[in-house]
């Protein structure tokens, strides 16, 4: 059994640390939010954000990110992606060269244009520094309902020893090397879910999400493979598999605040309604200044930055998606 330290007690933070102490693990979980962490401790439980799932004894609460961190093999960093840098920062001077880094966040820092791979490698160059993404909302890997994820590191043997301490059986493990389109893969997702949300809040069908989809997935993949990523990682979990959940789940903030844009509420209160980081908001301006800094074409993704930042309204954006000029499929 290991010792992990879990930098992050939202949803998706808490959701893997239960997995990892229901499998035996010991496992500590620090948030920068204290009256938070006070909750967590008198409740037994993240009421606030994964309610219902109570704690397994090996999963505790502690009062700073040393107490987390010293020790532990594996460090576990759910931070949202915006906040991954400073969380990293704060960690650093407990790291060891030992301890292997899994990163969990979906997103592309804005400013920098930078995966979170990047930032870690921007900062500790010799970090055993592993991704972890795919489909897997945290109100069901909580109550262990069956999950599939995919992790990937440059060094197969950590995604390997990754893979057997997270691996469960309701929590499959899969490994890849291809850490660009994994990630990749877990943040472009949410700026697609953010506009199958709107074609829901709209009153559109079937018809239109699955386009959507699917022509977001193109997107996807496009610059995905225009900044050396496996084309075929797109037709896995991290890709298709996390699309899909994310667009067509009510679990998915992205898809339940761009219901309410579709609805006509404003981006900003929408995203204030749904009570938790709504990371393809952001995504979404990163990812559309890197497909223009690498001369990548993503309309859809064009599309719903306007939509958010208020320049058309979403019917609009619709029309123009719809009569662009004719082209093939494949192209």
């Amino acid at each position: 059994m290991e010792k992990i330290g879990v930098i992050g007690a939202g949803s998706w933070g808490t959701a893997l640390a239960q997995t990892l102490a229901g499998k035996g693990h010991e496992v500590k979980i620090w948030d920068l939010d204290k009256t938070h962490l006070e909750e967590l401790k008198a409740n037994r439980e993240n009421v606030r954000y994964l309610p219902g799932v109570k704690f397994h004894d090996g999963l505790v609460p502690v009062d700073t990110s040393e107490e987390a961190i010293r020790g532990a093999n594996i460090v576990l960093f759910s931070a949202p992606a915006q906040h991954f840098r400073s969380a990293l920062k704060g960690a650093l001077e407990y790291l060891t060269d030992d301890m292997v880094l899994v990163n969990v966040a979906k997103g592309i820092e804005q400013g920098s244009l930078k995966r979170m791979s990047e930032i870690a490698e921007e900062m500790l160059p010799d970090a055993k520094y592993v991704v972890l993404s795919g489909p897997s909302h945290a109100e069901e890997v909580g109550r262990a309902m069956p999950t599939t994820v995919a992790v990937a590191s440059k060094d197969p043997e950590v995604a390997a020893y990754v893979q057997d301490v997270f691996m469960t059986d309701r929590f499959r493990v899969y490994t890849a090397s291809d850490i660009v389109g994994i990630e990749l893969g877990g943040s472009l997702k949410n700026i697609i879910a953010l506009g199958a949300g709107i074609s829901d809040g709209m009153g559109f069908g079937d018809n239109a999400k699955a386009a959507l989809m699917t022509r977001g997935l193109a997107e996807m993949k496009r610059l995905g493979v225009a900044l050396g990523a496996d084309k075929e990682t797109f037709l896995g979990l991290a890709g298709v598999g996390d699309l899909i959940v994310t667009c067509t789940s009510m679990h998915s903030r992205n898809r339940r605040c761009g219901i309410m844009i579709g609805e006509g509420t404003d981006p900003k209160e929408a995203t204030e309604k749904v009570g938790m980081v709504v990371e393809g908001m952001f995504t979404a301006v990163a990812a559309k200044e890197l497909a223009r800094k690498v001369g990548v074409e993503m309309p859809i993704t064009e599309m719903i930055n306007d939509v958010i930042d208020g320049k058309i309204d979403a019917r609009k954006a619709v029309e123009l998606l719809m009569t662009r000029e004719k082209k093939n499929e494949l192209d």
